[in-house]
């Protein structure tokens, strides 16, 4: 219908005009409206029904479009619906993946020379891919900033003030490079000259007095009582026994150094030991057939060949005249000896570890009652050892292994 009025629009207006400026013309006006208008009329019901048939068609393929779009589509796979819905929500992507992957990358610039080769060539290999690749740039700064952060761990899980009321432990602390770490010694650790000497005493230890360096390790022998309560003061307390064996001497000097942050030093110093005093054992010849007296004090007590140095002499194949003194261990093999029974057992050397304590020397010995009949002090071989060495297991047993070594080496003993 819109199409028909602009057509008819301009000629009706015309015969208007026409018809108007004749005042007889009513009649004539009527015979041509008529026709006009009746034409008129059924052009405006032939567009209404053709406005109508276009109406229904286009409504059919409206609701068929509409049926189509809501039909399923189960043939469509997994991996397109997937796709499909990445597309339609791709703000779904988790934030914390992004915030991760910021920080990491300002790890990153933060620690660059923490980061391995491998990662660097895949953090500059993923920038050129561009943002897909982002995340494994971002995981490639992660790895970096936990290795920085192992590394700086590491270094700070070395303890920065020590106190040790153990002379062995305070030769090993400072063997193995600690001890420039080292606070207070007890008044006992002599050894090195430049440990810090102070009145702690390692034989009655008491916990304020080591509490007052404020230390955040402690070396001692082990003490349930004194490790209880330095414990609960939150410090840290390192421990340890006697020796038995060589391998335990080895073990502690390596747990040290784990506590203490020098692992690698304490292992050096463990080879160095095992190197050496195997080349002194092979330096020196049999000496199955020689037996020997070691003196703790001049109260006469001794070690047998239970005790860890008793092992030590057993490595040169000595024999300890004390063994029978303790055969049923009662004495936990620091038995006391008598003048009788030395001068009986008649050893062919004799080891003394009471220079120092004791001040007893060959010449002390000699003049004991009946000792003058002994082999040992006839021949001259009464050895003279620095107590300190003898009684210690720190890295100084190589120098009581040497002159033992020595001893032997100057006998030419045989067996």
């Amino acid at each position: 219908m819109r199409w028909v009025l602009p057509l008819l629009g301009p000629e009706l207006e015309q015969k208007g005009d026409q018809m108007n400026s004749n005042p007889t013309g009513r009649a004539e006006r009527r015979s041509i409206l008529l026709p006009v208008l009746s034409a008129l009329f059924a052009l405006v019901l032939v567009a209404a029904c053709s406005d109508g048939d276009a109406d229904r068609a286009t409504g059919d393929a409206v609701d068929e479009a509409a049926e189509t779009e809501a039909a399923p589509e189960p043939a469509e796979s997994d991996s397109d619906a997937d796709a499909a819905a990445v597309e339609e929500a791709p703000q779904a992507a988790p934030e914390p993946a992004e915030s991760d992957s910021g920080a990491d990358a300002a790890a990153v610039e933060e620690a660059p020379e923490a980061a391995p080769e491998p990662a660097e060539s895949d953090s500059d290999g993923s920038a050129e891919s561009g943002a897909g690749d982002s995340g494994a740039e971002s995981d490639s700064g992660a790895g970096s900033e936990t290795a920085a952060e192992t590394d700086d761990a590491a270094a700070g899980s070395a303890v920065q003030r020590i106190v040790s009321i153990s002379p062995t432990g305070t030769e090993m602390l400072f063997a193995i490079g600690a001890g420039d770490r080292v606070m207070a010694v007890d008044r006992l650790s002599n050894h090195p000259a430049g440990a810090p000497v102070t009145d702690l005493d390692g034989w009655n230890p008491n916990i304020e007095a080591i509490a007052s360096y404020d230390p955040d390790l402690v070396v001692l022998q082990a003490s349930g009582d004194v490790v209880a309560g330095l414990e609960a003061l939150g410090i840290e307390v390192w421990g340890h026994a006697a020796p038995s064996t060589f391998e335990d001497v080895y073990a502690q000097i390596e747990q040290l150094g784990e506590v203490a942050g020098q692992s690698v030093e304490a292992a050096e110093i463990v080879a160095e030991m095992r190197s050496g005093i195997a080349e002194l054992v092979a330096a020196a010849p049999d000496a199955s057939g020689l037996s020997y007296y070691h003196e703790l004090d001049n109260t006469l007590y001794s070690v047998t060949s239970s005790t860890f140095i008793g092992q030590v002499y057993a490595l040169f194949g000595l024999n300890n005249v004390a063994d029978p003194a303790d055969a049923d261990g009662s004495a936990w093999g620091y038995p006391q000896l008598s003048d009788e029974y030395l001068v009986d057992a008649d050893p062919d050397v004799i080891f003394l570890a009471d220079t120092r304590c004791c001040g007893q020397n060959a010449q002390t010995v000699a003049e004991r009652p009946g000792w003058d009949e002994m082999t040992a002090v006839q021949s001259g071989r009464i050895v003279e050892l620095d107590d300190d060495i003898a009684s210690r297991w720190g890295p100084r047993l190589l120098d009581f292994i040497e002159a033992i070594s020595e001893v032997i080496v100057s006998i030419g003993a045989t067996s």
